[in-house]
This record gives C-alpha cells, sequence and structure tokens, in this order.
C-alpha cells in the first residue's frame, strides 16, 4: 500500500529507529510472559484466536517494522502474503460498506503461526490478558483481558500489568521519527492493509 510519507522515510536511516523499537517489544515481552505465567495462560489452541480480529495499527513505526521483517521473506512467499492481504482488505471494505463485522485470519498466520512473529506489532503483543493503562487526568483504565481469558482465568488474582510504559515508549519513539522525516499524516491500518 503506498503511502505518501515513503519516499520520506526511504532519505532517513530507520535503522536506529527499528533498533530502539526492538528494545521496546523485548521488555515487553519479558514483562507480558511473567504475567501470563503467573495466570498459567498461553493462547496455543484458544478458539478464539486474536489473528482472526481485526485490529488497527496507527504507527508509521510498527507500519516499518512489519516491512522490514516482510522484505526478509523469500520473494515467493511475499507474493502469497500479498494476494491474502489483498483479498482480506477487499472482503473488508465489503463488510464496512454492509455494516457487517468479519473475522478473517491475519494474512501474516500460516498454519496457526505467525510468520513474522518477531515483527508483530504491539498490540499482537499485548492482547490477551488484563491489563491498566494510567492516561493523566482520567482514571485508570482497567480491562479484563480477552473473553477466552475471562473465561478460563477471571477468578484469578489480578497481577498488575501497566501498558502506559509502552505506549508511551512508542509514542515518544513515533514522535521522534515523525519529525525526522516531517511526517504530519495519522495512520489506522490492519496488516493487510500494510501489506496488500
Amino acid at each position: 500500500m503506498g503511502l505518501s510519507f515513503e519516499k520520506s522515510i526511504a532519505k532517513i536511516d530507520l535503522e536506529f529507529y527499528l533498533k530502539q523499537l526492538s528494545d521496546i517489544y523485548s521488555l515487553m515481552d519479558l514483562k507480558y510472559s511473567n504475567v501470563a505465567e503467573f495466570y498459567g495462560s498461553n493462547c496455543t489452541g484458544c478458539e478464539d484466536n486474536c489473528c482472526l480480529t481485526r485490529f488497527h495499527h496507527h504507527t508509521v513505526l510498527e507500519y516499518q517494522y512489519i516491512l522490514e521483517g516482510f522484505n526478509h521473506l523469500d520473494p515467493e512467499k511475499q507474493i502469497k502474503i500479498k494476494a491474502k492481504a489483498l483479498k482480506i482488505r477487499q472482503k473488508s471494505i465489503e463488510a464496512d460498506r454492509k455494516g457487517t463485522r468479519l473475522r478473517q485470519m491475519c494474512p501474516l498466520n500460516s498454519a496457526g503461526k505467525c510468520i513474522l512473529y518477531s515483527y508483530r506489532p504491539m498490540i499482537c503483543r499485548l492482547h490477551g490478558i488484563p491489563h491498566e493503562l494510567h492516561i493523566p487526568g482520567r482514571d485508570i483504565i482497567c480491562q479484563p483481558g480477552c473473553e477466552a481469558f475471562s473465561k478460563k482465568f477471571g477468578e484469578k488474582d489480578y497481577r498488575r500489568f501497566d501498558r502506559t510504559p509502552f505506549y508511551k515508549e512508542i509514542a515518544s519513539l513515533e514522535k521522534d521519527l515523525k519529525q525526522a522525516v516531517g511526517i504530519t499524516t495519522k495512520i489506522k491500518m490492519t496488516i493487510a492493509d500494510m501489506l496488500a
């Protein structure tokens, strides 16, 4: 999907930003797995597969990170993924026109596994377990986790998992990247949008 800022981004060295994002993701994964382990939560075999959920991603940084991983795939695999992404995007557009909800498998899912797992966006990393978010001037927002988690572990004591530091770090890095490139555009894209 060609976006107006892609030529501007091509002029800077993205490696600095992508490395910082990778470091944030590493800490995020560690914190998440510690909390998931506390609950005994494991997404393997989950019937309410979040890879069927239409998540929107809002950072140029995560978009570029997905493309970085995608560009490391062999060309044949890229062609297949692009074709899947185009079909998914078209079905999503049709569902939006009709006002219907649509659950489709992410184009990066192959045989139940994400083929760009280490490049997956923040929401894919953090989805599922209960968490909280601290927004200045507002009450703490607490979420119970996904429906499958709530059914299985809802009675267990809450283990604090604050997403706020990760949101802040990524927002700050996103701001720096956009300023360096001169991007003022906001994005709202699914994985299929990114790869179609």
